[in-house]
């Protein structure tokens, strides 16, 4: 009997991690899409460079996804060749947003190029903010459940993209309270800051097989 609901608990958290990666992946296709298209419209570097971003996240996300399967058929942590091809994608993709980003910013500070607005800047952070907070709770709540160090570092992972939302959402206020386009600029210098350690990391997962990483300590233990 007892057996039967330690399979059973398992398997829901099993059930909980498979729907959080897929909510993750379409969370970020659409939040990549409605930031890029006002991003865009509106001018502001800082967001076009959040919904990028969010792109990139769908890869590393697939990765995950991918790993939630493997881990639930045979429990073994180790990467095979799907996933590290997964973060070497997501790692390249974050180095080449982090570079266009900082090009980018130094040259609206330099031409003093201002935003139209950034009110959406706002809200989709806020947004943001709110959903990466309860993913990461329920993340780690499945992880430690399955006494999983890769899900565990998929979990604080995701603190980076609450960090990133954090960055707009300081730019998006600091322009509409100033109206000093430099703000969104250094909006945007930020937010490739995040990105260059994310890219940094999946290279680094690669090369070393392990799952730590994004300041986890816990899957150390």
């Amino acid at each position: 009997m007892i057996e039967q609901i330690t399979s059973d608990h398992e398997e829901k958290m099993y059930r909980l991690a498979y729907i959080l990666s897929l909510v993750t992946i379409c969370y970020n296709i659409a939040e990549g899409l409605i930031s890029v298209a006002f991003g865009y419209e509106d001018e502001t570097l800082s967001l076009f460079g959040f919904g990028v971003d969010s792109f990139v996240e769908v890869f590393s996300g697939i990765g995950i996804w991918h790993m939630l399967r493997r881990l639930k058929q045979n429990g073994d942590e180790r990467r095979d060749e799907f996933e590290k091809t997964a973060l070497k994608i997501t790692g390249t993709g974050f180095y080449i947003l982090a570079a266009g980003l900082v090009v980018t910013s130094i040259f609206n500070l330099v031409t003093n190029q201002k935003p139209e607005t950034t009110f959406w800047g706002i809200v989709i952070s806020l947004i943001s903010i709110v959903t990466m907070s309860v993913l990461i709770r329920y993340k780690l709540i499945a992880g430690r459940a399955l006494n999983s160090a890769a899900l565990i570092a998929d979990a604080n992972c995701t603190k980076t993209c609450l960090y990133l939302s954090i960055a707009l959402l300081i730019s998006s206020i600091g322009y509409e309270i100033t109206g000093f386009g430099g703000i969104d600029s250094l909006g945007a210098l930020a937010i490739a800051y995040f990105s260059f350690n994310e890219g940094k990391e999946a290279f680094e997962k690669v090369k070393s097989g392990k799952h730590c990483g994004c300041e986890n300590e816990e899957c150390e233990n």
